[in-house]
C-alpha cells in the first residue's frame, strides 16, 4: 500500500446549530455551538487515515491558537504533519457553518493561511508509483498544478475533488486521473443547468472528461454515485440512512475512495466503499467529527 498525500486546506470549523437559517437581516437564536477541525484537505486526510490509509498532510496554518490546535489534532489522528507549516501574520483558515433542523447548511469560508500554500510546499514530496496525491480547490490552483505535475512525473495517481466550484484552468483538470464532484459542481464545470436525472449526470461526466482514461465521478447524495471513464460506466446505488448533517460527505467520499485505490480495489468496489463511508458520515454532526473508522466500515458491510 502506497502513501496518500493530501495537499489542501486546514480550517477550524465554527458550527452553529439552529432550527432554521436566518433570512437576510434577520437574527435567530442558535441551539448549539461547536469548534470542530475541518477544511476540505484536512477532512479528506482524516477520512483516509481513519479508514486505514497511510496519510501525509501538506498545508499551512496560522501562528495562532487554532493553528496549534489543528496541528495537534492531525498528529493525534496519526497523520504525518512534517509539511504542515506555520504562516506568520496570517490567521488559520476558518469556516463558519450554519446547520438547520433539516440538516441543510450554509458555510462561509475565510481562507487565511490556506491561501499561502505555495508551489514550493507542493514539490519534493518523495513520491513513488504506488502513492496517491489528493487535492481540492481551497488552496491556490498553481500549488495544486505543481503537486499534480510532480505526481505524474513519478507515476503516482492523482485525485482531484472539484470543490468548491471555482474557475480553474483545463490544464489542471487534465492532470487528474480521478475527478470527484457533486451534481451542483458538475453543472457548474460543464456550463449546464442543474438537473438531477441520471442521463444528465452521464452527460456531465462525458463533457468533463479531458482524456479517455480519466475517471469522472459524480456523487448524487442519497441516489449514490456515477463514474464515467472512456466508454466504461459504473453506477453505485445510494444507501438509505437518516441524514442529519451533510457537511463533510464529499470529503469523506474522497478520502475513502483514495484508501480503496491504495488497496488496489476495482473502480466499482472503490466507489461502493466510498459511498458507504459517506453514508455513515451524514448521520453525524460536524466535519471531522462525522468521519468513520475502518472498524465501523467493516461492521457496516458485515465483516468480522
Amino acid at each position: 500500500m502506497g502513501r496518500i498525500v493530501v495537499i489542501g486546506s486546514i480550517n477550524m470549523d465554527i458550527v452553529s446549530i439552529m432550527d432554521r437559517l436566518p433570512k437576510p437581516g434577520e437574527t435567530v437564536f442558535g441551539k448549539e455551538l461547536q469548534y470542530i477541525p475541518g477544511g476540505k484537505g484536512a477532512n479528506q486526510a482524516v477520512a483516509a487515515c481513519r479508514l486505514g490509509g497511510k496519510v501525509e498532510m501538506i498545508g499551512r496554518v496560522g501562528s495562532d491558537e487554532f493553528g496549534q490546535a489543528l496541528r495537534n489534532f492531525l498528529k493525534g489522528e496519526g497523520i504525518g504533519i512534517k509539511k504542515v507549516n506555520y504562516t506568520k501574520g496570517t490567521p488559520t483558515g476558518t469556516a463558519m457553518v450554519w446547520i438547520n433542523g433539516s440538516s441543510q447548511n450554509s458555510i462561509v469560508v475565510m481562507s487565511g493561511s490556506n491561501g499561502k500554500v505555495t508551489e514550493r510546499d507542493a514539490i519534493d514530496l518523495g513520491l513513488k508509483e504506488d502513492d496517491i496525491v489528493v487535492s481540492q480547490f481551497e488552496i491556490p490552483n498553481d500549488t495544486i498544478f505543481a503537486a499534480f505535475k510532480e505526481a505524474k512525473s513519478k507515476g503516482a495517481r492523482t485525485v482531484l475533488n472539484l470543490a468548491p466550484a471555482v474557475n480553474c484552468p483545463s490544464e489542471l483538470l487534465a492532470l487528474a486521473d480521478y475527478m470527484i464532484l457533486n451534481e451542483h459542481e458538475a453543472a457548474f464545470f460543464s456550463g449546464s443547468e442543474l438537473a438531477g436525472d441520471l442521463d444528465t449526470v452521464k452527460r456531465y461526466a462525458k463533457k468533463l472528461q479531458t482524456r479517455a482514461d480519466q475517471a469522472v465521478i459524480i456523487t448524487m447524495g442519497a441516489e449514490g454515485a456515477f463514474c464515467g471513464r472512456g466508454a466504461e460506466e459504473v453506477r453505485v446505488e445510494g444507501v438509505k440512512v437518516n441524514a442529519v448533517d451533510t457537511t463533510a460527505a464529499g470529503d469523506c467520499f474522497t478520502g475513502a475512495f483514495a484508501v480503496a485505490l491504495s488497496e488496489h480495489k476495482s473502480l466499482t468496489d472503490s466507489l461502493g466503499f466510498a459511498n458507504r463511508a459517506a453514508a455513515i458520515s451524514v448521520q453525524r454532526i460536524g466535519a471531522s467529527s462525522s468521519l468513520p473508522t475502518r472498524k465501523e466500515m467493516d461492521a457496516a458491510i458485515g465483516k468480522p
